[in-house]
């Protein structure tokens, strides 16, 4: 139970009841709460989705009959479709809203879930995947900038606990989806998810829409709304959080394509152990989003980004070039720990400063570092050693903290 009220307090805050005489922090009102509670599982439901529908692509590709090749291509559905709708969403929710657009995200999500083991070919499954991916691009530029609207309100950094949620409801996901594969169907599996969306959605979307998107002062260092000159600036500095949301992407798309082989192929350890590797870096990770809100309230933001893009540059040097199973393993917790919260905040700066569109723009830099990772990694590893190539998630960890010191002044928080 303790461990269960640790976890409560950092995604929904602290919920205790006021003793006589004691203070606490104003948390904004029963009615940010709510929305706090809506948008916490809108990101649950999003990893949940996502991770129940990776963990059915080995029998989506038997169903299919695809090749390594066919299916590759049909999954790249996922991202064209996430990465051509994430601008059009920025320009959606500032005319109709960012609860209305998570809503309908959120349902598409829910549905598009069910489409791929219908498909028998793949370009079928192709096709049914850019449906998919345009929801999912849709549903994270629109929540993370309901999130950022909320944050604002809150004027407390509590933008990590969302994306905590988004991990754990992965972990739940894939977690689930491993105990029913054996005995599920993909297609029942994944109609059950339909109906699970759904119905997480028609929950969190009327608290949701039930409240208006909190409005909160302009920060200080946002662009004014007249002048090319303060608007280029703004522009820059929002493309330079994009950047640092690229760089930490890209490592834990590296880590999920390969960190498992690197630990197999390099160490010799067995299959089991190998698999091991990704989950240690997750669980890291989300342990570090867990914490967030309070490393964020107590070291800053810029603090907070330097030194998670520092340690996670020195654990993955330790991941990639440690001559033991259990050292590397070390290194990807401290890698997970690093990158758990600069994401977040690289988004969420973003979204301060762009609004809606600053979200999109970050979102898109961020996805595209996560497509990126893997097939340079690989093509590094064909010129050199996989070991050698895992320096480079080092490499933009380092770049990611040097971007966010250089921008120290225009993040807020900073020490």
């Amino acid at each position: 139970m303790p461990t269960l009220n640790k976890i409560r307090t950092a995604l929904l805050g602290d919920t205790r009841t006021v003793l006589p005489g004691e203070r606490r922090p104003d948390r904004g009102g029963p009615a940010l709460r709510r929305l706090r509670i809506a948008l916490t599982l809108f990101f649950a439901l999003d990893g949940f989705l996502f991770a129940g529908w990776v963990v059915r692509i080995p029998a989506i590709k038997e169903q299919t009959g695809a090749s390594a090749g066919a299916l590759g291509l049909a999954l790249l559905g996922v991202s064209a479709g996430a990465v051509a709708t994430m601008m059009l969403t920025g320009r959606l929710c500032r005319r109709f809203g960012s609860h209305l657009v998570t809503v309908v995200a959120g349902v598409l999500m829910s549905a598009g879930i069910a489409l791929p083991p219908l498909t028998h070919s793949a370009t079928a499954l192709g096709l049914v995947l850019l449906v998919f991916g345009a929801a999912y691009g849709g549903i994270n530029v629109a929540m993370n900038s309901a999130a950022v609207d909320l944050v604002a309100a809150l004027r407390r950094p509590v933008m990590p606990s969302f994306h905590a949620a988004f991990s754990l409801g992965g972990m739940l996901g894939a977690g689930l989806g491993g105990l029913v594969a054996g005995h599920l169907s993909p297609t029942r599996h994944l109609l059950l998810l339909t109906v699970a969306g759904l119905a997480v959605t028609a929950v969190a979307g009327r608290m949701l829409l039930a409240h208006p998107a909190p409005r909160a002062d302009r920060p200080a260092s946002a662009p004014a709304a007249d002048g090319d000159g303060p608007r280029r600036r703004g522009n820059r500095t929002v493309a330079l959080f994009g950047v640092i949301a690229l760089c930490t992407a890209y490592g834990e798309g590296a880590l999920a394509d390969w960190g498992a082989l690197h630990l197999q192929q390099d160490l010799g350890v067995h299959a089991g152990v190998a698999a091991a590797g990704y989950s240690v870096f997750a669980l890291a990770m989300t342990l570090g989003r867990l914490s967030g809100t309070f490393l964020l309230e107590r070291l800053g933001q810029t603090t907070a980004l330097v030194a998670g893009g520092a340690a996670a540059a020195g654990g993955m040097l330790l991941g990639a070039l440690a001559p033991t199973v259990w050292a590397a393993l070390a290194g990807f917790a401290v890698t997970g720990l690093g990158l758990a919260n600069i994401f977040p905040v690289a988004v969420g700066r973003a979204g301060e400063l762009g609004g809606p569109g600053g979200v999109a723009a970050a979102s898109t830099f961020g996805y595209g570092g996560m497509l990126l990772g893997p097939p340079v990694i690989g093509l590094l590893a064909d010129a050199s050693s996989l070991p050698v190539a895992l320096t480079t998630v080092a490499g933009l960890a380092a770049v990611a903290a040097a971007i966010a010191y250089a921008t120290r002044r225009t993040v807020s928080g900073a020490r």
